[in-house]
């Protein structure tokens, strides 16, 4: 019999103004000096602001480092490691949403392991725990603060690298929705696609149990009640609060029970156009459901009765019908591209992208196994 594993952060702090007790917390561990990992525009709107506040009350020291990239790079790593070592930070803080936290577990898995971040692709291929990292979240989407996973970009091959190992899980998970109103609508919209593409791989896992699967199904479930909300009217702190719950379910959906060939392709399209990966995931999603159906079409019905479609006398096949036009209707609705061609993607990558989505370590937890041919079929679909 095959034995399941469980990870999340052993803190997660919750709800509308729980930034305010971060501080305490992080004393209470006896923390002294922060490398603070997050990106130049959450400077300029004041967000990093909020956190350094709440450390400088606190008597809690930091540098920041703001160089980190929507897709963070191998070069991003290895600046963020020389700024920590230099300042002899003892643990990090990431601010926002999956590109500093990425970056963040980037830096401190090679400060505690040696190396190259590169030396770290995979699964499980480091020896110790990252340096203690504390995830402040300003998007509901990546998950990011909640899991084992993190995505590098190596600028040299063009590749999103998965790098899947539990030492790099953060130590405390912070999501507070009153960060969250500064999203402009466009990136509410990709990070709620992000967090439902997380919430449904998981739910048709291979790996899959009773446990994920009541998270990413409530995911499912708040998702499509709160997402438009969220995008129509950023202030609307009910809809951002309930997206930030969403998100979290996912992320501990996802980091137990795996992705699937979205994120897998997913991430050759941001490695190679440096494409927003929400957005990737939202266009492929459909696409990649389609092929899966044969495989798990029982899972179908779960899924849309989350989506609140009534599946009373329909057939398997008039169900997953619905879930896909479902999923299309909400996309549509808060203004996704409809193809991989409006991205910028093109024709002539197809088979390239397609190969290095078979290498991905997310594709293996996919229900249904899928020959190059098949891949490549799937990014047709999507153009």
């Amino acid at each position: 019999m095959k034995t399941y594993r469980f990870y999340m952060p052993p803190i997660s702090l919750m709800g509308r103004g729980c930034l305010k007790d971060v501080g305490q917390e992080i004393k209470a561990l006896g923390y002294k000096k922060a490398l603070i990992v997050t990106d130049k525009s959450l400077v300029k709107i004041g967000l990093v602001k909020k956190v350094t506040d709440m450390l400088d009350e606190a008597n809690i020291n930091y540098v920041i480092f703001d160089e980190t990239k929507p897709n963070p790079t191998v070069k991003n790593v290895e600046d963020g490691l020389k700024m920590l070592k230099d300042n002899n930070c003892d643990f990090l803080i990431s601010i926002g949403g999956g590109s500093p936290h990425d970056c963040a577990k980037g830096i401190g898995l090679v400060a505690t392991n040696g190396g190259s971040i590169k030396d770290y692709e995979g699964v499980n291929k480091s020896q110790k725990p990252i340096l203690p990292l504390v995830a402040i979240n300003t998007t509901a989407g990546t998950g990011s603060e909640v899991t084992r996973f993190a995505i590098i970009t190596d600028e040299d091959r063009h590749v999103k690298m998965a790098i899947v190992d539990w030492h790099v899980t953060p130590l405390i998970a912070v999501n507070d929705p009153e960060l969250m109103i500064e999203m402009p609508k466009s990136l509410t919209a990709a990070t709620g696609m992000d967090a439902l593409t997380h919430a449904i791989e998981a739910y048709l896992s291979t790996d899959a149990t009773p446990v994920t699967d009541a998270s990413a199904l409530m995911a499912i479930e708040l998702i499509f009640k709160y997402l438009k909300k969220a995008v129509e009217n950023g202030n609307d702190i009910e809809a951002r609060e309930k997206m930030a719950y969403a998100e979290y379910l996912a992320g501990v959906a996802f980091n137990n029970a795996g992705l699937g060939y979205v994120h897998a392709m997913a991430h050759q399209l941001g490695g190679f156009y440096d494409l927003p990966h929400g957005v990737c995931n939202a266009v492929l999603l459909p696409h990649v459901l389609a092929y899966n159906f044969k495989a798990v079409p029982h899972r179908f019905i779960d899924i849309a009765k989350a989506l609140g479609i009534d599946v009373q006398g329909a057939s398997q096949e008039k169900v997953g019908e619905m879930v896909i036009e479902g999923i299309k209707d909400l996309s549509t609705g808060i203004g996704i591209p409809a193809g991989l061609k409006e991205l910028g993607a093109k024709d002539e990558d197809i088979r390239t992208l397609a190969e290095n989505a078979l290498k991905d370590a997310c594709g293996l937890t996919n229900p249904r196994q899928a020959t190059v041919e098949e891949i490549m079929e799937i990014y047709k679909a999507a153009f």
